[in-house]
């Protein structure tokens, strides 16, 4: 069967992380989020996924590669244009990313799925297909309940009482919202819905194809499932999914690394003097990372790959990312450390460079 993963967007809301990793790359406990989709979308039987790419495509290009190491074939659709020589990414929307693809080769020439790539879902995609497919629909959307507060993050939706959809609204006011059930955007769709999204013009499927599927009268259904759906799209969100994820409250997540001590999972060849530091979990420290004597680390507190905590380093709640070199006179606290980037779990942030070189 086939997918298609939506990794065009330029992640706006989860700046400045973006200005190096394009969102879906963004690791959560130390594993790109769009590489929990590939495994679950291969764990349902669905081996050909093709990835729309804009914005720092190369950083997924060459991670993903062809997929022969994940047991998936997949293959990149680069929307953007040759400019003075150089290559600028111009993403055309999430519609418009599928219907390129189509007008290329056919790809989609069966019932397919199309996921974004920036949540962690374990959704039961077989049992979306069986209430698809029983309901011949053309299009089915997963959705679910969100408290009334967070409906105007997401694309809400009103249902009748056989699940069809008849309506929607785009980030409602919550005062306007005509439901409290949104658009997760996951979806299995119908080849026939091609010949409702026009060729090289920029289009969407929440804002545009799904209304327009209503106004013709076509079956659009929506399906509500209880599962796991950590959504990323802000820097509270990754702030709050890492959290929930190194506190074991996420279900099927399994911490990586070897436990070492209560709460604290590590990679291999890591140099710490375990009785001359204050490690308090739930912690992940990345391989070949070194912590010095009398630095104190408190969880939840992910430290990446190839890291340094010097000697008498303080790190309450904190984010590294690799390579990341943490002073001995440092005292952080829920702080996420990108490059030269120090932001805080609301998406302030400092740039450390640039306060340096002033």
């Amino acid at each position: 069967m086939k997918a298609m993963i939506l990794a065009a967007g330029k992640g706006t809301r989860v700046r400045p992380i973006t200005h190096v990793l394009p969102k879906p790359m963004i690791p959560l406990v130390r594993k790109p989020v769009m590489e929990f989709l590939v495994e679950h979308l291969k764990a349902h039987g669905i081996n050909k996924i093709m990835v729309n790419t804009s914005h720092l495509a190369p950083v997924i290009e060459e991670y993903f590669r062809d997929g022969d190491r994940f047991g998936v074939q997949m293959a990149y659709s680069f929307e953007g244009d040759l400019i003075g020589g150089q290559i600028e990414g111009k993403a055309i929307g999430s519609a418009g990313g599928m219907k390129k693809i189509q007008d290329f080769s056919g790809f989609f020439d069966e019932t397919f799925v199309v996921l974004c790539g920036d949540a962690l879902v374990d959704v039961d995609f077989a049992e979306v297909l069986r209430f698809h497919r029983e309901r011949k629909s053309i299009a089915t959307l997963v959705l679910r309940d969100v408290p009334p507060d967070d409906v105007s993050k997401y694309g809400v939706v009103q249902t009748d009482a056989s699940g069809r959809i008849v309506r929607f609204q785009e980030k409602p006011a919550r005062d306007q919202a005509v439901s409290s059930t949104i658009n997760t955007g996951i979806y299995v769709f119908e080849p026939e819905i091609f010949q409702y999204i026009p060729s090289g013009v920029e289009f969407d499927i929440g804002g545009q194809l799904l209304p327009e599927l209503v106004r013709n009268g076509q079956s659009i259904y929506g399906v509500t499932l209880p599962f796991a759906w950590l959504d990323i799209g802000s820097v509270p969100d990754y702030w709050e999914a890492t959290s929930l994820l190194l506190r074991g409250k996420v279900a099927g997540f399994t911490m990586p690394g070897n436990e070492v001590r209560p709460g604290v999972h590590c990679g291999i060849n890591v140099q710490i003097a375990w009785d001359r530091v204050h490690i308090e979990g739930p912690v992940y420290i990345g391989s070949s990372t070194s912590v010095g004597d009398g630095a104190t680390i408190i969880g939840p507190t992910v430290i990446g790959s190839g890291c340094v905590i010097q000697p008498g380093a303080e790190l309450r709640e904190c984010i590294l990312a690799d390579y990341t070199r943490i002073s001995s006179v440092a005292a952080l606290e829920q702080k996420l450390i990108f490059g030269s980037k120090c932001i805080d779990p609301s998406g302030r942030y400092l740039d450390i460079e640039e306060k340096r070189n002033q």
